[in-house]
Formats: structure tokens, sequence, C-alpha cells
């Protein structure tokens, strides 16, 4: 039985490289996302005088609005991470297997 080496490492590559450059992308908009939320933020001096005339326990409505897109945007940094370091290691074990083939080749 015959296993054709070159379509099978050809697409583990494609792959690879098409997977990084997604979680790359998705890495840089969630840090530009975070980045244009935080020079959004109101003046700390506005919310700490809002902080003293109300009670501690409604402080939390004078934070900014959007902590859910802090959030997704966290989460989005980290899966992107993780899918970066999985596409890294699908190209680096197909570099491993390319350089065995050449060198049972050679």
């Amino acid at each position: 039985m015959s296993v054709n080496f070159d379509s099978n490492i050809n697409s583990a590559i494609i792959s690879g490289t098409l997977g990084l450059q997604r979680a790359s992308d998705g890495i840089t908009q969630h840090s530009i996302n975070l980045a244009q939320q935080q020079a959004q933020l109101r003046d700390p001096k506005e919310v700490l005088a809002e902080a003293a005339q109300q009670q501690i326990g409604l402080s939390t409505k004078l934070l900014p609005k959007g902590g859910d897109n802090v959030t997704n945007d966290l989460v989005g940094l980290t899966l992107n991470l993780r899918n970066a370091q999985a596409n890294a290691k699908v190209l680096d074990v197909a570099k491993d297997t390319v350089g065995r083939l050449i060198d049972e080749i050679a």
C-alpha cells in the first residue's frame, strides 16, 4: 500500500499556515478592540467623585460600559493564542516529517 506523502505534508503545511494567519488576525483585532476601549475610559477624577456620592454597592454602575466586550476580547486573545500555538506545532511537525523523509531518501 502506497501513501502519498507529498499531498499529506503539503496539506499540513497549508493548514498550519492558514490557521496561524487566522490566529494572528484574531490576536490583532482583539488587541485593537482592547486598546480602543481603554482609550475611551472616563476621566478617573470624575469616576472617583461620583463614587464618593453613591453607596459602595452601587459603584459598579460607575465603571465604563463594555465590560462584556473586554471579556470577549480577552477570551478572543486567549483563544487565538492557543490557535497560533497549535498551528505552529502543526508546522513544526510537518517540518520534522519533511526533514526525516529527506534524510531517509538521501
